[in-house]
């Protein structure tokens, strides 16, 4: 006799874009935090980072509604998340700073990887497509976060394993698929490697290679 799983492949996307917003939410909070930006602001930013990846992946994919429209209470979430965290630093007088924002940024890669690689992967696109949308996905929140604080966006300027840590959770992603492995084991595999490749490039302080032209040189 067979066992239905624990929980739909639908269930478990959900669960992982849910997890994933809310720890961009927080990365975007930090920052604006950081930025001494005001509520206005600190609720845009963190809305940019929780919901510009998976936007633009909906917009790629001809994907409707967008994932955010479909779950409108992560809206409501975002804001009482942006709240609620403003009147607890306030209080603890708690000093936000860019390594604190690397926790949750890691994680929300991590999960965004995982669940745009497959919503690809649903459409029956190939893998290398599906690969890149879980890339997109991960990444371009932190860039709009990034780029609305004026800064050089981290995926771009920090040298250790970014993308590249995504790209990697979503060809896990990829033969989890093709050895018909359970989907949401699959996805879990998926978003370990890539966030965990994450922390270790943080900890270890894995750097990749970076344009050296030597010296500068008038034209």
């Amino acid at each position: 006799m067979s066992t239905a799983p624990l929980l739909s492949l639908a269930h478990a996307l959900t669960i992982f874009e849910a997890a994933a917003t809310i720890a961009f939410a927080l990365s975007g909070l930090l920052e604006a935090a950081r930025k001494r930006l005001d509520a206005v602001g600190v609720c845009v930013v963190s809305g940019l980072a929780a919901f510009g990846g998976g936007t633009l992946r909906d917009v790629l994919l001809d994907r409707r509604p967008f994932f955010w429209v479909e779950h409108a209470a992560w809206l409501w979430a975002l804001l009482a998340l942006c709240i609620g965290a403003m009147v607890f630093m306030r209080a603890r007088h708690f000093a936000p700073t860019a390594r604190a924002r690397q926790g949750p940024d890691a994680v929300g890669l991590g999960l965004f990887s995982a669940g745009g690689t497959q919503v690809a992967l649903a459409q029956d696109l190939p893998a290398i497509v599906a690969v890149l949308m879980g890339v997109v996905t991960a990444v371009f929140g932190g860039v709009l976060r990034d780029i609305v604080c004026n800064e050089i966006p981290s995926a771009f300027n920090d040298h250790r394993p970014y993308a590249v840590c995504a790209f990697a959770g979503g060809w896990v992603l990829v033969a989890a698929d093709a050895v018909q492995a359970a989907p949401e084991l699959g996805l879990l595999a998926a978003a370990v490697t890539a966030g965990g490749l994450r922390a270790v490039a943080l900890v270890a302080d894995i750097r990749l290679p970076m344009w050296s032209p030597g010296g500068e040189r008038g034209d």
